[in-house]
């Protein structure tokens, strides 16, 4: 058993909780106009998704591609832009995912007094800062919401949140 399978399974036992998802959807960080997802995508066999290094861009059911942090996060490695046939996803349109991360202290066990660094590792831009510690924050001046730290967190207290993109799933 991994160490984020045992937190994950103690913390759920303890708190009784559940791995929900919002139902939003994040698109990858290449595009300018959000409806040519709709109008381009559906005629695509997604070699975005063929493409990508850490497998998080999966197809809806709409046939648009979103991302997934569930396992992995985003490189920015440029690779779903180059492969876009339709230009949706184009690199000169490169920036940061539009969105906010957001650490649950109620979900958080650091915040619960237990020592656990599985969100800070993986971040590669050293934005979860801790005090002293425990109690994790970011710093959303230096996150790139790549994702990285959703799918490490053990009590699945890291979300995700749209800024403005209203796309539903």
């Amino acid at each position: 058993m991994q160490r984020r399978e045992l937190f994950s399974f103690l913390s759920s036992s303890i708190k009784g909780q559940e791995r929900k998802t919002k139902e939003i959807i994040l698109r990858p960080p290449y595009y300018e106009d959000l409806s040519l997802f709709h109008k381009e995508c559906i005629e695509c066999e997604a070699p975005c998704m063929a493409v990508c290094e850490e497998d998080i861009i999966k197809i809806a059911s709409d046939k648009t591609p979103y991302l997934d942090f569930l396992e992995s996060g985003c490189t920015y490695c440029d690779e779903c832009a180059t492969a876009c046939p339709h230009e949706v996803l184009k690199l000169e349109f490169k920036k940061i995912i539009d969105a906010d991360v957001i650490i649950n202290k109620t979900k958080c066990i650091s915040w619960e007094g237990v020592m656990c660094f599985s969100c800070k590792d993986p971040c590669l831009e050293d934005a979860i800062e801790f005090k002293a510690m425990f109690m994790p924050s970011i710093d959303m001046s230096k996150c790139t919401a790549c994702g990285f730290c959703i799918g490490r967190c053990p009590t699945y207290a890291i979300e995700i949140e749209s800024k403005k993109e209203k796309d539903v799933l």
